[in-house]
């Protein structure tokens, strides 16, 4: 599979993920510190999921301190669909209920072993075709297409 995996942060997680993520055969294209370049948290997201979006990677992986930044900035792109798992169990049902296409990851919460055991239940999961989870997901789409373009009062 064709991923692209960005951090603001080079840490011994990282470090393991990505070379998880090579030993299991896929392709890496890598941002940010990663690649040794400075780049904050939203700007790491954004590129990441930018290139899910235009199909440039099949699928993305990120990361930030907490990673809900991550999260939260990635799900603004259209087409993305990014979760925060802080499990296995949690990255299974963002495959089956959310079809996620993005998997975000705290650099403070994950361990190695669990992370080792989120890409199990990610790469092991296959995207959900139930079709009431399909169509939520369809939703969350409709939701996207409202507010496209309309800047929204913060």
């Amino acid at each position: 599979m064709n991923l692209i995996v960005g951090s603001d942060e080079r840490t011994k997680l990282t470090d393991s993920v990505v070379e998880e993520l090579s030993k299991r055969g896929h392709t890496l294209a890598l941002v940010g510190p990663l690649r040794g370049e400075t780049m904050l948290w939203p700007d790491v997201a954004q590129h990441v999921a930018e290139c899910v979006a235009r199909g440039e990677a099949d699928e993305g992986i990120v990361f930030c301190w907490t990673g809900t930044g991550v999260a939260m900035a990635a799900n603004k792109v259209p087409g993305i669909r990014a979760a925060l798992c802080h499990d296995a169990e949690t990255a299974k049902g963002a495959r089956l209920w959310n079809r996620a296409n993005v998997l975000c990851l705290s650099l403070r919460a994950t361990s190695e072993v669990i992370a080792k055991e989120i890409l199990d239940a990610w790469f092991g999961t296959p995207l959900g075709t139930d079709a009431v989870d399909v169509e939520c997901v369809e939703r969350v789409g409709r939701i996207e297409d409202k507010y496209a373009g309309r800047q929204v009062h913060r």
